[in-house]
């Protein structure tokens, strides 16, 4: 019998270790998506689709392709997490080796490290509202500033920051519960509000043509594969750690089954809700509100704004901490295992988010187009990689024991801990994708898939050898 390679304090920890449990129900999948799809973002994003200049019918095909898109790869990088128990640092080292792991998982953190802290600023908005409705007095502290932000605005701000960290705080027990309930709490919110806004307005006063400008013929259908890549990108962070979450799932059934329900479906009803609020925002305020923040502002009613700045604050507690703070705190952690606990990463993140004064980042345009756009031009060729490495170089086979040596004769020491191959596909396709991002901007709302299929073809040549390899020992083992 061959004897398992030593498992090395460098590579692992309680939180890291594969999850032997897998406790999640095709549930706490679908809430995942729930939390995630729930968003000011995520309902801001769904409206302005019908701003486009496509018709009705045209905006919700385009919804539709693109989370079939999302459901598709959500299936695929969640699989080797599932069948594994794993994190998506630790599915990384399949890929780029033990150590060079930490290439992809800090490129992952830092982009939810910048937008945990603007989320986090955004909601703080919806806690402002709650604040002034019952101590209207206390507007006057929006007068005095500091490092860019109101004495109010910091009071907000880290009401909200301390929320979240005492979520957090319980480890994922408690992020499992946020999430099991915050999905279904808030479409309850959005009905109320929604039916409150219709009965103000009437059915008569709707009208869903949100466009200034109208689109026909190969304008209409080239706005609409634009439209298309734009759903699969809004989603194309959360959809890379997905092993994050998929790694607790019961079974590959289960997390199928959660996928399909909590996107297509829970993000077209969700989008529905959206575009019948923003469009009864005319008749009932005579211009269109995008924002769901002003929205809440904007009405008459005591109980419905209460109500809505609370849905708010709930949605971006959940979008922060399945998108923004679960995936720094694996990844993070995945840095030094032995010194930094999963909370540990959670708070490193949270604190950065901090440091970053995400409020005079938001302020500014063009430091977000540079700052978060050049990370995210990177997640396109992680995808082509890690695919490729796990689908087809490795035909879906992973030894578990080997993600947590440092044993040299084990199948993911590579050279020193990297994959030096999978880090020249990187270099090759992040060049490709930051050209087309801010150079060939025309091909911009591609750049994911340009980026990610040039990784991928990248990393099957270089990785050539090794597959052939790898298939001769599979071929051995199963004759054995």
């Amino acid at each position: 019998m061959k004897t398992p390679p030593s498992t090395s304090h460098n590579l692992t920890n309680d939180d890291l270790a594969p999850d032997t449990k897998q406790e999640w129900g095709w549930y706490s999948i679908f809430a995942f998506w729930m939390s995630d799809v729930h968003s000011v973002g995520g309902y801001v994003f769904a409206a302005s689709l019908f701003a486009l200049g496509l018709a009705v019918w045209q905006v919700f095909i385009c919804l539709l392709m693109g989370i079939m898109i999302v459901y598709f790869f959500a299936n695929l990088m969640g699989t080797p997490g599932q069948k594994a128990g794993v994190p998506f640092p630790v599915v990384c080292r399949m890929s780029f080796g033990v150590k060079g792991a930490n290439i992809p998982a800090i490129i992952r953190g830092l982009i939810a490290v910048v937008w945990y802290g603007i989320q986090t600023f955004l909601a703080s908005s919806s806690f402002i509202i709650l604040i002034l409705y019952f101590f209207p007095e206390m507007a006057s502290l929006q007068k005095t500033t500091f490092l860019g932000l109101s004495t109010l605005g910091w009071i907000g701000f880290m009401s909200m920051w301390v929320i979240q960290a005492f979520v957090f705080m319980f480890g994922m027990s408690m992020i499992r519960k946020v999430i099991d309930w915050s999905g279904p709490a808030i479409y309850i919110a959005m009905f109320a509000l929604c039916a409150y806004m219709l009965t103000q307005t009437g059915w008569s006063a709707i009208n869903f043509d949100l466009s200034s400008k109208s689109l026909t013929g190969w304008q209409a259908f080239n706005m609409m594969i634009v439209a298309t890549a734009l759903v699969a990108g809004y989603f194309a962070g959360p959809t890379l750690n997905f092993s994050d979450f998929a790694r607790y799932c019961s079974s590959h059934k289960n997390m199928k089954f959660g996928n399909l329900l909590g996107l297509p479906l829970n993000f077209m009803v969700f989008s529905i809700f959206s575009v019948v609020i923003v469009a009864a925002s005319i008749p009932l305020f005579g211009k269109m509100i995008t924002d769901p923040i002003e929205t809440v502002k904007q009405l008459d009613s005591g109980m419905i704004t209460v109500l809505g700045a609370l849905t708010f604050i709930l949605a971006t507690i959940g979008i922060n901490i399945v998108a923004n703070f679960v995936a720094p705190a694996f990844d993070f952690s995945n840095v030094s295992p032995s010194k930094i606990s999963f909370k540990t990463g959670g708070f490193i993140a949270a604190f950065g988010s901090v440091l970053l004064t995400p409020w005079n980042l938001f302020n500014n345009p063009e430091m977000i187009h540079y700052t978060v756009d050049l990370l995210a031009a990177l997640i396109g060729p992680l995808y082509g990689i890690i695919l490729m490495d796990y689908f087809i170089v490795r035909k879906q086979q992973i030894d578990v024991d080997a993600l947590y040596t440092e044993d040299t004769d084990q199948a993911y020491w590579y050279d020193n801990g990297f994959n030096k191959k999978a880090v020249y596909a990187l270099i090759i396709a992040g060049v490709a994708s930051i050209i087309t991002s801010f150079v060939l901007t025309d091909l911009a709302n591609f750049s994911l898939f340009i980026s990610g299929g040039i990784a991928a073809i990248a990393y099957k040549q270089l990785m050539c050898k090794e597959a052939i390899i790898h298939s001769e020992k599979l071929k051995l083992a199963k004759s054995v």
